[in-house]
């Protein structure tokens, strides 16, 4: 038996298992030792195969898709540096518990650590950051064999997607020669079980009766309770946690990528200031909670930290399907895990409906009177970043997906992207915090996706401008918006900005950059805004437009940290007058 036969063979029944395991989309980063794998992916007619050159854009881009489908994508690349360059992205997948299943080419074990060409050490080349790993077989055309590659897959798709979902690694050494045989008769019949070769089922963990009578009779007994939500992907989690906090009477502080702050509930128990006015002392000490019932993982505001790290003495409870540990603070007295939707159902069903809180009443109150007083943001007339965000709440069309960029342009979308009912999605790459690959995750989150709009700083554009060749690869219908404040701003905020010596050159860093050019590169559509009305009309011209367009916006990093601190500090000497009873 040749090597090409056993090669074709060995390939062609993973690829077949891939996608009966529900895997439908692979990124392909193109290299000599993967040509087996990706000249047999190209063949499955149920396969789609996403070309992408540049493997740490290609990881990103794979990222994307798997957050904005929920389902585990496939990864490919050659041997050497090409499998390292997905790293950054491999660590965001699992702390974010994105499913993704990296298949890296590699050399045959006699051609490792003699010196041979593209050959790096690929074991547990990811270390920890993958949930799974296996060296896998040299391919052999057995029966043995054949069960053995097809486990492995249906393994690595359900261990992808278990929760808490990650990243697997399985790692392929192929011989030469590499090209197979395409013309193999029925190339993906799968002779035993041509369904899949094992079906791994999860069950939705719960709470055994006598933990929810435990949890119940201990909710029963308190009134000044909080429900903090952050990002959590559960379909049925909307619906169950405002049920629960209508039952119980309790507020939930929802993080914006909760998905709790844009849909076509009430909204009524949705507090969405708490960034604002949890800076403020009086109002913390009037919200001080007995409980703390936590969902998801842990929000972006500091200010919340701050209050939650503030309240030792409250219970604070964790629930997570994924059995993690999403305690930072170290505060929590009890880890529940099941999953958050059952959790919710249970102990409202259990403790039913409470009269109506007067503690409730008065997250509400402050929660609706902070937000008036934000609207003092709409009077500034000069482009500003966190008027932005008000504005997007206003322009963004019904259904559209928000993604957005880490250190600035987030805190800004918390602080003033306000509940609505336009049923918006928000995004974000918030495992590991980074800027790496925002541009990459997001185009390829728009290939599921659509409309979807991006909000980006300078740096963290100017960081992945090459995921930008996917846009054009595959006239992708992308809007980006780029906040230009010439370096990083979020650290104007920061302590570090009170040294002025070699500040700039630390971590202003200034770039200087004409972005117009690289955008026509890449086929994309360009525009400055010069103003709101300038940028309204753009907007709204562009949400007309198919494939990628730019706007960018001008904005100066010391005007902006002044806007902030001006508002806030205006915003919490009102709040003070309004707690003392000035403003009633």
């Amino acid at each position: 038996m040749s090597n090409q036969e056993a090669l074709t063979s060995y390939i062609a029944a993973f690829v077949a298992e891939l996608v009966q395991a529900g895997v439908t989309d692979v990124v392909v980063s193109p290299g000599s030792r993967s040509t087996p794998m990706a000249m047999v992916m190209a063949e499955h007619p149920e396969l789609q195969v996403h070309i992408n050159v540049d493997e740490r854009s290609a990881a990103f881009f794979a990222l994307g898709i798997a957050k904005a489908s929920g389902k585990a994508v496939g990864l490919l690349c050659t041997s050497g540096t090409a499998a390292a360059n997905y790293y950054p992205a491999v660590v965001e997948a699992y702390y974010s518990r994105v499913p993704l299943v990296i298949l890296t080419a590699d050399r045959p074990h006699e051609l490792r650590d003699v010196g041979a060409p593209q050959a790096i050490d690929q074991i547990h080349l990811y270390g920890k950051h993958v949930k799974w790993f296996v060296e896998m077989a040299i391919p052999e055309k057995t029966e043995e064999m054949q069960s053995y590659v097809r486990s492995v897959c249906a393994r690595a798709a359900a261990t992808a997607t278990l929760a808490p979902a990650g990243p697997v690694h399985l790692n392929f050494p192929f011989r030469e020669p590499l090209v197979p045989n395409l013309q193999q008769e029925n190339l993906f019949h799968l002779e035993k079980r041509g369904e899949g070769y094992v079906t791994i089922h999860q069950g939705i963990p719960t709470m055994q009766r006598e933990l929810i009578e435990h949890f119940g009779e201990k909710l029963k007994k308190y009134e000044k309770g909080i429900i903090v939500c952050g990002s959590l992907e559960e379909k049925r989690f909307i619906e169950a946690v405002t049920r629960f906090a209508d039952q119980l009477q309790f507020p939930i502080i929802a993080d914006p990528l909760s998905q709790l702050r844009s849909g076509q509930h009430d909204g009524i128990n949705i507090i969405d200031t708490y960034d604002t006015f949890l800076r403020n002392e009086d109002a913390k000490k009037a919200l001080k909670p007995d409980i703390i019932i936590r969902f998801g993982a842990m929000p972006v505001s500091k200010a919340l930290t701050i209050f939650l790290n503030e309240n030792k003495d409250a219970e604070q409870w964790v629930i997570d399907s994924g059995s993690g540990y999403r305690d930072p603070s170290l505060l929590s007295t009890s880890m529940i895990y099941c999953s958050e939707s059952a959790f919710c159902d249970d102990i409202a069903d259990y403790v039913g409906k409470k009269n109506s809180s007067s503690f409730l009443l008065k997250w509400r109150e402050i929660n609706v009177f902070t937000k008036e007083n934000l609207l003092r943001i709409r009077e500034l007339p000069q482009l500003s970043e966190a008027k932005l965000f008000h504005q997007l709440s206003e322009v963004l069309p019904e259904g559209a997906t928000l993604f957005v960029g880490n250190s600035m342009p987030i805190r800004d979308l918390d602080s003033f992207f306000h509940f609505n009912k336009k049923s918006i999605k928000i995004m974000a790459n918030r495992g590991a915090n980074g800027i790496d690959g925002t541009v990459s995750t997001a185009l390829g989150a728009s290939t599921v996706l659509d409309p979807l709009y991006l909000v980006v700083g300078d740096l963290t554009f100017f960081h992945d401008l090459n995921g930008l060749m996917a846009a054009k690869l595959y006239n992708l219908n992308m809007k980006i918006i780029v906040i230009n404040n010439n370096g990083g701003g979020i650290f104007s905020f920061l302590p570090q900005a009170n040294h002025r010596k070699n500040f700039e050159r630390l971590f202003g860093t200034p770039l200087d950059l004409d972005f117009k050019h690289v955008i026509h590169m890449y086929n994309g559509s360009y525009e400055l805004v010069s103003d709101w009305e300038h940028f309204t009309s753009s907007f709204l011209r562009n949400m007309q437009n198919n494939g990628l367009s730019v706007m960018e916006m001008t904005t100066n990093r010391d005007t902006n940290l002044t806007e902030h601190r001006d508002l806030w500090n205006f915003v919490s000497r009102e709040i003070s007058r309004f707690l003392k009873g000035d403003l009633l």
